[in-house]
């Protein structure tokens, strides 16, 4: 069976659309009468052109061949989500509430399950069985106001002979005759006997008609009013949440790890995971997520624990190998670009610099240039060689190679108690002014960040000096201490003080001749970790029972750092997410 390919429908039903909108708009402003339908229409048409672009920017090119199809029935060769589509609309009349969908997709897979591709197209499908709903409604109001249009040309021309031709007359003509011969005297009414004869050789009569007419036109006026509300709705929807709540894979890898913990992203990484390796095996892609849970079941710590070491971690050929996965001629060719590495790259480049360079020699050749003379430009022309070939790689690479971010946990909530968190900024306070700077900024990273376990402290050291102390020092600690104090006393929190001020005390360098905060920077760092560990003998000034008990991250910020909105959570849910979690080598007694 021939299936008429969905780009060229779509575009035939905006074609089809625009005729419908423009001929109602100009009956409309030519005085006459169109429907309730047309009328919705005209006043939504805008929703339609929104429909229509959505749709040509999320279909994609090879929407057909990643489908699963249908075999027999109306429907033979289209995708099996547009007979849902199909269905729920015709069962609902067209209108679109996102509980009933997902009930009428849960009903649907107690048959059948879909696939992950099949539950990200209920969007699109059902926009595009929409705008074929409308384009069938639009082409029926039109065709009877072409007919209600010759009805009155009928009548206006009061014919003796009238039309007697065997077929049968339409009954919205029938109906609009009989609406204006209403209320008129039978017997100086030749048309209305001719009418009723008509409609008794069709086997009807002309109160039937009537009532089938105003029934069909106030139909089409609730669909069309339905129709209009939907395209709404699915603009609305949010359907990520959608297709989360239907989705039998999530459902599965949810009831058999922590999946649910993790941000969208991630959990769209192994949902991407596990669509490729169903497509390369003969299992099912529930049977693939059985699998990669069955896999992590067998791990030794956390990291190989998790579904994700098996789709997407060190782990995926021992779960490729398991579920019999054979890679396709391009993921071949991918690994085997990606196992040459640094070297690979370096020699690509130097491979593009000698084409670039062959070139160049053979044109001057071609030009007539002494042979003599080739090898001095060839030497001179080497590194401008390099470096368009060094550009072209790099243009390749980044084109080939898409990048894969760091799967995370999902901490929208806030951060919890067990992934307690201190964003350091180490400082130099000079005076006043750059501690009031600082302490703002300081506050400003806390209204950037999620809540939750989540502590923000200055590690200040004061500006070398000639003495251990001066006479500044004290009046600078205090004022810092009643900012920090200030600041804990406005956002307050169940975990211990909020903000933290851990100044530092000077010591003798004899290298630079002052005293001065210890290895500044780097020493502030060094000394924080130590304080977080239970050390005694930092340089802090007696600040170790403000430090939060239970520090598992430290995030550090330069002074003049802004932070964006919710970065805090996001690093956070990576560095906590099992997968990235840190590993000592035995052997070299390092991270």
């Amino acid at each position: 069976m021939r299936v008429l390919n969905l780009t060229v429908r779509l575009r035939q039903n905006a074609e089809v659309l625009l005729d419908a909108y423009r001929y109602n708009g100009a009956a409309l402003l030519a005085g006459q009468q169109v429907p309730l339908a047309a009328q919705w229409l005209l006043d939504n048409y805008h929703l339609v052109e929104e429909q229509l672009t959505q749709i040509a920017l999320d279909l994609p090119p090879g929407y057909y061949r990643q489908l699963p199809k249908v075999a027999t029935g109306p429907f033979a060769g289209y995708p099996r989500v547009m007979e849902l589509a199909w269905a729920y609309v015709a069962h609902t009349d067209s209108l679109i509430s996102g509980d009933v969908l997902r009930r009428f997709v849960r009903a649907y897979q107690t048959v059948q399950p879909l696939t992950i591709a099949e539950l990200w197209a209920i969007a699109i499908t059902l926009r595009i069985v929409l705008i074929e709903n409308m384009r069938r409604l639009a082409v029926q109001i039109t065709e009877a106001h072409q007919l209600r249009i010759a009805a009155d040309a009928l009548m206006d021309q009061q014919a003796r002979d009238l039309p007697n031709d065997g077929r049968d007359l339409p009954e919205i003509f029938a109906a609009q005759i009989a609406k204006r011969l209403r209320g008129r005297d039978p017997s100086e009414t030749p048309m209305l006997g001719w009418l009723e004869d008509r409609l008794t050789q069709q086997g009807t009569t002309l109160d039937d008609v009537v009532a089938r007419a105003h029934a069909r036109q106030g139909a089409s006026n609730v669909t069309m009013r339905n129709i209009v509300t939907s395209m709404r709705s699915l603009s609305e929807l949010d359907w990520a949440d959608f297709f989360e709540d239907v989705s039998l894979v999530d459902a599965c890898m949810a009831a058999g790890s922590d999946f649910a913990a993790m941000d969208f992203a991630t959990r769209n990484q192994y949902r991407t995971a596990i669509e490729r390796l169903s497509r390369g095996s003969p299992l099912g892609e529930i049977e693939v997520a059985e699998a990669a849970l069955d896999h992590a079941r067998t791990g030794v710590d956390a990291r190989t624990r998790d579904p994700g070491y098996g789709l997407i971690g060190a782990g995926s050929r021992a779960l490729e190998a398991r579920i019999g996965f054979t890679p396709s001629l391009g993921q071949q060719v991918s690994r085997q670009i990606s196992k040459l590495g640094l070297g690979g790259y370096a020699a690509a480049i130097g491979l593009v610099s000698v084409a670039v360079l062959a070139a160049g020699v053979w044109t001057l050749l071609a030009g007539g240039a002494a042979p003599s003379s080739l090898l001095l430009i060839a030497v001179l022309a080497l590194i401008p060689a390099t470096e368009v070939a060094t550009s072209l790689v790099n243009l390749v690479v980044t084109r080939s190679v898409t990048p894969r971010p760091l799967p995370a946990l999902d901490l929208a909530k806030g951060v919890p108690s067990d992934l307690t968190t201190l964003v350091a900024v180490p400082v130099l306070l000079a005076g006043p002014d750059d501690l009031a700077e600082h302490l703002e900024r300081l506050e400003v990273h806390y209204l950037s960040s999620v809540g939750g376990a989540v502590h923000y402290a200055l590690l200040s050291d004061g500006p070398d000096a000639a003495t251990e102390t001066t006479s500044a020092d004290a009046d600078l600690i205090a004022l810092a201490t009643a900012g920090i104090a200030r600041l804990n006393a406005t956002y307050p929190s169940e975990a211990g003080n909020r903000f933290l001020f851990l100044h530092r005390r000077r010591l003798w360098n004899s290298a630079e001749g002052c005293w001065m905060g210890w290895e500044r920077k780097r020493g502030k760092l060094v000394e924080l970790n130590r304080l977080l560990r239970g050390a005694t003998d930092t340089g802090f000034l007696a600040t170790a029972e403000q430090v939060p008990q239970g520090v598992r991250f430290v995030i550090t910020l330069d002074a003049d750092t802004r932070l964006p909105r919710d970065a805090v959570r996001r690093l956070i849910g990576k560095l906590a997410h099992p997968l990235n979690q840190p590993r000592v080598d035995p052997d070299l007694g390092r991270v």
